[in-house]
């Protein structure tokens, strides 16, 4: 137990920071996995981009559907651990590992019946494509497993206080796939050429190997199942109780994606390869984002376990402040500098351009949208997971509509990005603002108990 840390004393930035640093780096060790993916894909051309893309919204459903075991998983073992009940931690733990290997187990299954359907909704006219999306989409979806596993592990060790351990060993996965990926998809030392496959046992390859070491220091560290495997129903229906929300969220949001990219595909191939890589330069603000939003969780999970609510609001702003730089930095980056960003994926002048225009508009929402994801740690720290998904469904699905409106004005396929920014906007200013609400409330209902 020597790696757990107490969020509940001591200074709140300092525990914020050495909490989210390591967080944070392995949220960006997870794009820098997706854009070393695409980099090298980006040199088999605009088709190969297209295909990986279009298959990578189908397996982000996978991850969609985890949330509904690794978000309960994360606030219960993190109010556990605050209140001293680590017996109580390691329970819901064990639980949700069992379910997670389950569900995912369905969710696969599920996909390799039916990726040719899946694959033939985009309507890609183009039957290279639609293999290499078939080919991608089949191998990839046996990497679901062991991501989703390492998702869960990954929110046990944060609950214990401890983002260190799951750092570093994310960062050997990274390794292996920066190695492995030039290796198997052009056919180095002898290995056959295998194009987006390579690419694809790459990163199966690699989240293996994580899964596999995350699960062997979660049982030195943590004892997890070291008395067998025990499994509690009633705490399944407490994880399910609080990730559903969240879950709900995460599977519309992809589908919306999907939809959005039907549209986008309207605009043929080369709108599809942009949309593809424009999002893996964006995720360096959302992947970092998403890091902090867990160390907020963490923190706010522990501090409510633990019955200290001043802290929880401090802790807030604390990590609203810190993350606000991030925003404002991502914004200037993208808006002034887009050209030679997107020109390290893709080295057509007239892509290029496309994408210029998409990171520029993104780049507006950038501070809105890194604030909304850190309070949406806030949020589940608590265990009320149910208004960032409301906000969420809401305002993500009005891109729908927006898209189709604005695409078809003289703005074009740039209509469609801005329907993007303009629902992140809409969330950074909404959400916050139920917090805040809600915080004082919250304090006020406790000051009146404590009276």
């Amino acid at each position: 137990m020597e790696n757990k840390k107490n969020l509940t004393e001591g200074s709140i930035f300092y525990k914020l920071t050495l909490l989210s640093l390591p967080i944070m780096g392995m949220s960006l060790i997870q794009m820098a996995y997706n854009m070393i993916d695409m980099i090298w894909i980006g040199r088999l051309g605009n088709a190969a981009v297209a295909a990986v893309g279009t298959a990578g919204f189908f397996l982000k459903f996978g991850f969609a559907i985890t949330a509904i075991i690794f978000i309960g998983t994360g606030v219960r073992t993190s109010q556990s651990v605050g209140a001293k009940e680590y017996e109580k931690a390691n329970s819901y733990a064990e639980t949700s590992i069992i379910n997670t290997i389950i569900l995912i187990t369905i969710f696969i299954s599920g996909i390799l019946f039916f990726r040719y359907e899946l694959i033939g909704f985009f309507n890609l006219n183009n039957p290279e494509i639609e293999k290499m999306a078939v080919d991608y989409m089949s191998i990839t979806a046996f990497g679901i497993f062991f991501s989703a596993l390492s998702l869960v592990f990954t929110r046990i060790f944060n609950g214990h206080g401890d983002s260190k351990t799951p750092f570093f060993i994310t960062s050997i996965g990274l390794i292996l796939n920066i190695i492995l990926d030039p290796i198997l998809i052009f056919g180095l030392f002898g290995f056959p050429k295998l194009g987006v496959i390579g690419a694809a046992i790459a990163t199966i390859f690699a989240q293996t190997t994580v899964s596999i070491i995350l699960f062997v220091y979660l049982r030195k560290i943590y004892k997890i199942f070291t008395h067998g495997f025990e499994y509690d129903i009633n705490k399944t229906k407490d994880i399910f109780k609080i990730g559903s929300p969240i879950a709900a969220q995460r599977i519309l949001f992809t589908g919306f994606s999907v939809f959005i990219a039907r549209i986008i595909a309207n605009w043929g191939t080369d709108a599809i390869a942009v949309q593809r890589i424009g999002v893996q330069i964006e995720s360096l603000s959302w992947i970092t984002a998403g890091g902090f939003q867990g160390a907020l969780a963490a923190f706010v999970g522990q501090n409510y376990g633990a019955k200290k609510y001043d802290r929880i609001t401090k802790g807030y702003f604390n990590a609203i402040g810190i993350i606000s730089v991030l925003g404002f930095f991502v914004s200037f980056i993208l808006i002034f500098f887009p050209e030679p960003i997107f020109r390290i994926f893709l080295q057509d002048d007239y892509i290029v351009k496309l994408g210029a225009n998409y990171l520029r508009i993104l780049g507006v929402s950038q501070l809105f949208m890194v604030v909304e994801m850190t309070t949406v740690g806030g949020f589940q720290g608590i265990g009320k997971t149910l208004p960032p998904s409301i906000v969420s469904i809401i305002f993500t699905g009005s891109r729908i509509p927006m898209a189709l409106i604005l695409s078809a004005t003289t703005l074009g396929l740039d209509g469609i990005w801005w329907s993007i920014t303009i629902s992140s906007i809409l969330k950074g200013i909404v959400l916050p603002i139920w917090f805040i609400i809600y915080l004082k409330k919250f304090k006020e209902e406790k000051n009146l108990i404590i009276d």
